[in-house]
């Protein structure tokens, strides 16, 4: 992984309205240095790292891209941390929509945001995809891994936080599966921008959101912090891109032990120059 340290410096401090020089002289530091950290040529000691983080007005953790709001930890850790697989390994549907309209006739990059256990980072690493992976739980990105070797493939699988953590590279295909709705709504634009940008011309974005209906009721536990999304609002964010696919399905899901529904919103976009 990449390091996301001086990019968050970076941030954070414009969210804040800071100025390198204004930063380095609370923290008694040159410019210079600020400015390093934010290209990534340096790392800052960590013995400022407290301090940085109360300047910032943001926790160490999401410094480093760890950060989790609603809970110290995943939700998912504990069920990760067993030996089966929670989600199973069959690779979602969403998977075969993305062989069909970006199939690997040559070498393709693909991210999966939010990988979960890994079933479909795996899939499309047998594929014949470049895949990279990343999800918050430490027990999630171990099974990934563990998917992958059994499976004889290579996955680029790390630790982060869909909150946190910005594409500094491209990829051609960006895939989401059960994730996005964890992503606060007021971080969606600038993160949406990001991706768009650090998707390559003619690349595809695979995305699903769970969408907020009258009709289906939320689910006590985990889906209690999250924030569900409105019909359409994947759609606009992609308003200047094709859109190959776009469908809304609502479906059962008992991963809480308390059987319930869900509306979800699934988009296939394509960038197009």
């Amino acid at each position: 992984m990449k390091d996301v340290v001086g990019s968050n410096i970076a941030r954070y401090r414009k969210e804040r309205n800071l100025t390198q020089e204004e930063l380095a002289k609370q923290l008694s530091i040159t410019y210079q240095a600020i400015s390093k950290w934010e290209n990534g040529q340096t790392k800052p000691d960590i013995s400022l790292l407290p301090v940085l983080a109360s300047i910032l007005n943001v926790s160490i953790d999401s410094l480093m891209g760890y950060s989790h709001n609603f809970d110290p930890r995943s939700y998912y850790e504990d069920v990760y941390n067993k030996d089966e697989y929670f989600w199973g390994v069959q690779p979602s549907t969403m998977c075969l929509k993305v062989l069909e309209l970006m199939p690997p006739t040559k070498s393709l990059s693909l991210l999966d945001i939010g990988c979960g256990e890994g079933k479909d980072s795996v899939f499309f690493a047998r594929c014949g995809y470049k895949v990279s992976a990343f999800d918050i739980s430490d027990a999630g990105i171990q099974k990934t891994k563990r998917l992958a070797e059994k499976a004889n493939v290579y996955v680029d699988a790390f630790k982060a936080n869909i909150w946190d953590f910005r594409l500094e590279k491209k990829y051609d295909i960006l895939f989401s599966n059960g994730v996005l709705h964890h992503l606060k709504s007021e971080l969606r634009e600038e993160i949406f921008a990001n991706y768009k940008e650090f998707t390559e011309d003619g690349g595809l974005n695979a995305l699903q959101c769970l969408v907020e209906k009258p009709f289906i009721s939320h689910v006590p536990g985990k889906y209690s912090n999250s924030e569900h999304w409105k019909s359409g609002q994947l759609f606009t964010l992609y308003h200047d891109w094709f859109i190959e696919e776009c469908s809304e399905y609502v479906f059962d899901c008992n991963s809480s032990g308390i059987p319930h529904k869900h509306a979800a919103n699934r988009m296939y976009a394509r960038k197009i120059i």
